[in-house]
């Protein structure tokens, strides 16, 4: 199947000047809707994740905790890929380049690199990145879940200055690179809810209200944690139809209860695709669904008439998720998913307003 086909399908827009037209804003700087194309709205291209490593208790893992990743130790990092230090890093430019060009070549057009403080966010380098490979690269502004100096750093600030931090993000520019962000988060919470959490949601709404941005969460694992979300978003005024809850199918969320939250108005991102289905015991036991019980949740969802509520990721945040190290990549909906998706009765139309319609809406208010 030729994905390229899915930007064919994009409507003209309706401003008869270009000028009219609200616009993305990348790393890179504007970028006009018709030049979104396929989007992959919930990447990380350079990441350090290691707010989550533990290290293993045995020696035996101990051993393994500490060595690089290689495709020979991939049996073991499936099953224990926080428990691998080295896993947790993306930090090499040309790596990221010639993984992202996976996607590219599919006929991919734009990443949102969603990572925030805490995360070890690289400005410069995703610009570095975007000349190279030609890719929108869409940058988040905010606070992901909060560990040590940054959380220290972050309670000194007042919810106003976080919020106009943000702001300057977005109209301004990350400080010291004139770049700027696209999109606000992947703002992180947990579960049980902290308060520098909900301090840190309310400034995002503040920060929407300014900008217009979309806001895009990293919720708790708990069931009740998407609306928790929703409603702390809510009582600080933001626009919930520019919300979108993360990692949808991370924790096996019970039908009902994401049914209750399709209800909101907010979008559900099912970002997780190309993962593993067992997660680590010491985050909960989950039914995490496989990507086959993903797309048939999607369809059902899509026969309920949430179509224009729906995205589509897969969340690379480790090494193991990359293509040289045994991993499925940036490529892996296009390459994979899509002709199931088909197969399943998802249509092109339907993949087209998950994959490039939706982003589209969300990413474009400049």
């Amino acid at each position: 199947m030729d994905n390229r086909k899915l930007d064919d399908e994009a409507g003209q827009s309706a401003a008869s000047k270009q000028d009219e037209v609200k616009k993305a804003q990348s790393v890179m700087g504007l970028v006009h809707p018709d030049d979104l194309g396929i989007t992959l709205p919930h990447e990380h291209l350079l990441i350090d994740v290691s707010v989550w490593y533990e290290e293993p208790e045995d020696a035996t893992a101990k051993k393994l905790a500490a060595r690089p990743v290689t495709i020979e130790k991939l049996g073991w990092l499936l099953f224990n890929q926080y428990n691998n230090y080295d896993n947790m890093l993306l930090r090499d430019e040309s790596v990221a380049a010639e993984e992202a060009m996976l996607f590219k070549q599919q006929g991919g057009s734009t990443i949102v690199d969603v990572t925030t403080i805490g995360l070890s966010r690289d400005l410069p380098a995703l610009k570095r990145i975007a000349r190279a490979t030609g890719l929108n690269i869409i940058a988040g502004s905010g606070y992901y879940v909060l560990r040590g100096e940054d959380a220290e750093a972050f309670d000194k600030k007042s919810e106003e200055e976080i919020a106009e931090e943000m702001v300057s993000d977005i109209l301004v520019g990350f400080e010291d690179t004139g770049i700027r962000a696209g999109i606000i988060g992947e703002i992180g919470c947990s579960s049980p809810f902290q308060e520098r959490e909900k301090k840190s949601l309310r400034a995002a709404a503040r920060a929407q209200q300014t900008t217009g941005a979309a806001i895009t969460i990293h919720p708790g694992r708990h069931e009740h944690s998407l609306m928790e979300t929703i409603k702390v978003l809510e009582s600080a005024g933001a626009d919930i139809s520019r919300v979108i809850l993360g990692h949808i199918d991370r924790t096996g969320f019970l039908p009902a209860t994401i049914r209750e939250v399709a209800a909101t108005g907010c979008y559900l991102e099912y970002d997780l695709f190309g993962s593993n289905p067992f997660y680590p015991l010491r985050f909960g036991v989950f039914r995490r669904p496989c990507d086959r019980e993903r797309i048939e949740q999607i369809k059902e969802l899509i026969d309920e008439g949430y179509l224009n509520q729906i995205l589509i990721s897969q969340d690379i945040c480790l090494k193991t998720k990359l293509v040289r190290y045994g991993g499925t990549g940036y490529a892996h909906i296009l390459c994979n998913i899509l002709p199931q998706m088909l197969a399943r009765g998802i249509t092109q139309a339907h993949i087209h307003a998950m994959m490039v319609e939706s982003p589209r809406r969300l990413l474009c208010f400049i």
